[in-house]
């Protein structure tokens, strides 16, 4: 087995004078490079990828009173290579994380599984996108695994998994979809359903919406619309 990069990023958010977020921690490592801006912090991609056999770590920490934006510059290609590859979040939200990358690409014979785990604190509150585009312009995607576990105070917010198998493309699931997503906001509870939509009310409070679309830029209508109605 080849060895993949092995990397573990991190950013944290606290506090500052006069109201503001200040980063105390920016770590970048291997192809996950961090960069702070006016309007956030950006992922930039540092190296192709990830490829198989890669193993990336990003933690996140938004302390009480701070607020973080995290966005990406351009859309990920998860590749084939040596292995699985794994792209592991783990975020403590005791503030306000908004986090929305670009689009994730599962390219043909990738096997790629993305882990994401979210603590709340009492006060914490979380707007959480995720896209996934089903393999390149005319070829079929690889095997992408999504996983979200979200708790507050030791309570589940929201578990959510996401198995998307070339070689068993149920209609029950996804049907002839090439991009499907999710946004999960806490705050309101909304219940909504539409062609390609369907907003979901969380039992400890906030929405869940789900949605699948023939392509990335009618994905992207969709889940504009569910953060529309959950303002």
């Amino acid at each position: 087995m080849g060895r993949g990069y092995t990397a573990h990023a991190a950013v944290t958010a606290e506090p500052g004078p006069h109201g503001r977020t200040r980063l105390t921690r920016l770590r970048s490592d291997g192809p996950i490079a961090l960069r702070e801006t006016p309007d956030g912090v950006y992922l930039v991609g540092a190296a192709a990828g990830p490829l198989g056999g890669d193993r990336l770590h990003l933690d996140i920490r938004v302390a009480e009173g701070a607020s973080l934006t995290i966005r990406s510059v351009a859309t990920a290609l998860a590749m084939p290579g040596d292995g699985e590859s794994t792209y592991t979040i783990t975020a403590e939200v005791d503030g306000h994380l908004d986090f929305a990358p670009e689009p994730t690409v599962a390219v043909r014979g990738c096997r790629h599984r993305a882990l994401t785990r979210v603590t709340l604190g009492p006060s914490g509150t979380l707007r959480w996108l995720e896209e996934l585009v089903l393999g390149r312009h005319g070829e079929e995607p690889g095997l992408h695994t999504s996983r979200i576990d979200i708790a507050r105070a030791g309570h589940p917010v929201l578990r959510h998994e996401l198995r998307a198998d070339p070689t068993s493309r149920s209609r029950a699931v996804l049907g002839s979809a090439k991009a499907v997503g999710s946004l999960v906001r806490t705050g309101p509870s909304v219940t909504h359903t539409e062609p390609g939509l369907a907003l979901l009310p969380l039992a400890s409070g906030g929405t869940f919406a789900n949605a699948h679309a023939p392509d990335s830029a009618a994905l992207r209508r969709l889940l504009t619309t569910a953060d529309t109605l959950i303002t």
